[in-house]
């Protein structure tokens, strides 16, 4: 009888505010330009990541293993960016940094589930890559439409599960102090130290969340190419070894552009001591960025997307001069 009293007395406990008021968007000089910047960065990403995404599917050509991954990796451009920035362009343009507790849970899912979906697609398409240059007899035995289906599958029930977990704990805590989020969306972090009660299990799966899609991601990715430098050194001619290499370019390009900015981010950040302003600044660019590059990287890159805009442009240009 007393367990019962004791549970039920501390889920009385548990304290969980109407709104979260979000914070880290305030007091940031020159503030106007910034979020320009974020609109036309936003702008760009949409824009970039939804052609390759239909160049992707109206081309059969491009219906392979590569270009799966390709694809899955601008869905969640195109979800991350439109999980983090009409929030924040709706804090500018309405000078609203208010959300309910519900949307802020919402918003927390979203982000950390497309920002996990970005690693471990670079994550599959490293592993294209290490079986195309590392085992290539074998590559359409181990890499196929099938099999990549299946990874991504598998993907993405293994980050929804892992993303769900680590929201639905933030039910756990009671906020009896303060409801004010030191940053520019409903992020996982600031919210739990906002705790009245025991967090040690929302702090663990900040570290779970952290290890698994930003330091495994990057250390198999290492690894990969690792394997791959080998593998190079085995081939004879330099046009061979260049070849082989040219093909690892975009991903390498996107691999930077991901993980290099956070990681930037982070050890400034225990380094330097940025002030608040300086971190939100620096994080979010981190974040918002790597949406509008990837699609200016894969077309600048790959031949194939290449010839088919070409292609594009070339049949309008006949069309417009035959009229």
């Amino acid at each position: 009888m007393s367990s019962i009293n004791a549970s039920f007395s501390q889920s009385i406990l548990i304290v969980h505010p109407e709104y979260f008021f979000i914070i880290g968007l305030s007091g940031i000089p020159y503030s106007t330009y910034y979020y320009i910047f974020l609109f036309i960065t936003y702008f760009f990403s949409i824009i970039g990541n939804s052609i390759v995404i239909l160049i992707i599917a109206l081309d059969r050509n491009l219906h392979s293993p590569k270009y799966i991954g390709v694809f899955n990796l601008a869905l969640a451009d195109i979800g991350e960016i439109n999980a983090l920035i009409p929030n924040m362009m709706r804090t500018f343009l309405f000078n609203s940094q208010y959300i309910s507790f519900n949307a802020c849970l919402a918003n927390m899912f979203f982000v950390f589930f497309f920002s996990s979906m970005q690693s471990f697609t670079l994550l599959v398409l490293a592993y294209d890559r290490f079986i195309a240059i590392c085992l290539p007899l074998r590559y359409h035995a181990l890499v196929n439409n099938t099999s990549m289906a299946l990874i991504f599958t598998a993907v993405y029930v293994f980050n929804c599960t892992v993303v769900s977990m680590m929201v639905s704990f933030i039910t756990r805590l009671s906020f009896c102090e303060s409801n004010m989020i030191p940053s520019y969306f409903c992020d996982h972090g600031p919210i739990y130290r906002l705790a009245c009660n025991d967090n040690s299990l929302n702090k663990f799966m900040a570290f779970l969340i952290a290890s698994l899609y930003f330091i495994v991601p990057l250390v198999i990715i290492v690894l990969s190419y690792l394997g791959i430098f080998l593998a190079l050194t085995k081939i004879t001619s330099w046009e061979g070894r260049l070849k082989a290499l040219k093909t690892c370019v975009s991903h390498l390009l996107l691999v930077g552009t991901f993980f290099l900015p956070i990681f930037c981010v982070y050890f400034s950040q225990l380094l330097l001591s940025l002030s608040p302003n300086a971190r939100v600044i620096c994080t979010s660019l981190a974040y918002a960025v790597p949406p509008m590059l990837n699609p200016i990287i894969y077309v600048l890159n790959t031949a194939e997307i290449k010839d088919i805009i070409q292609k594009v442009f070339r049949n309008r240009s006949v069309e417009s001069i035959s009229k």
